[in-house]
């Protein structure tokens, strides 16, 4: 599980520069949604954020974060920048990154992030696809290598980047590791199962096992306080 402030200023991060790359501060309309518990339930994956967010109508919209993931030669800076700087690969593999990376990670241009909504506000982003973005902002608070995930960088790729890279630039001389200093082991961060699971297929299930919408609603939020009170979340 993440370390609570793990992540310290990487939601501060991320918010500008979704607001930079969108041409306004357009996130504080997704932010009352946040507020009162209009974002159902959110997943993050490589180069997508997905999530249901209620809005105005009876059911919720399907609002979307797409990041583009980066290119090989941009995963080798990162790797780079990783290797070069003494502990930094340690610290993200307990759940901690320096901020300095950000430059390298976060979205910074429009050509690198979109927005999608089955809602009917023409907004780039609308307010349910700017809820997504706020409650990001929040996930890379406890957890900053969610922000890995999303552009297609995982821990072993990492590990491995920084290994090859060494071995290539001839300054390994310890070939079998005898003098290895390994990382601690990450923390994986507990996310609960609701909001693990693709918000569309589980909704679909719920709808197929209750009388009413406002029935399936009441048995998600049940589900995710189960697993909130077995889990003290």
């Amino acid at each position: 599980m993440a370390r609570r402030g793990a992540g310290e200023g990487w939601g501060r991060l991320l918010t500008a520069s979704v607001e930079k790359a969108a041409g306004g501060a357009r996130l504080a309309r997704g932010r009352s949604h946040v507020r009162a518990g209009q974002v159902l339930a959110i997943r993050i994956a490589p180069g997508l954020v997905i999530g249901e967010v209620q809005g105005s109508q009876n059911e919720p919209f399907t609002a979307t974060v797409t990041v583009r993931v980066l290119e090989r030669d941009a995963i080798d800076e990162v790797v780079g920048r990783v290797r070069g700087a003494p502990g930094v690969l340690a610290a993200v593999a307990g759940g901690t990154m320096p901020l300095e990376l950000g430059e390298l990670l976060l979205p910074s241009t429009a050509s690198e992030i979109d927005f999608g909504c089955t809602c009917p506000d023409q907004g780039w982003p609308c307010r349910h696809a700017a809820a997504l973005v706020t409650v990001l902002a929040d996930r890379l608070e406890d957890d900053p290598t969610l922000l890995l995930t999303l552009r297609g960088i995982d821990l072993d790729m990492l590990i491995g980047g920084v290994d090859e890279q060494a071995g290539s630039s001839g300054d390994v001389d310890d070939w079998f590791g005898d003098r290895a200093e390994l990382p601690a082991l990450p923390r994986p961060a507990f996310v609960p199962a609701p909001q693990d699971l693709n918000p569309v297929h589980l909704r679909a299930a719920l709808r197929a096992i209750t009388p009413d919408e406002g029935a399936a609603r009441a048995a998600a939020r049940d589900l995710d306080e189960l697993y909130r009170a077995l889990t003290g979340e």
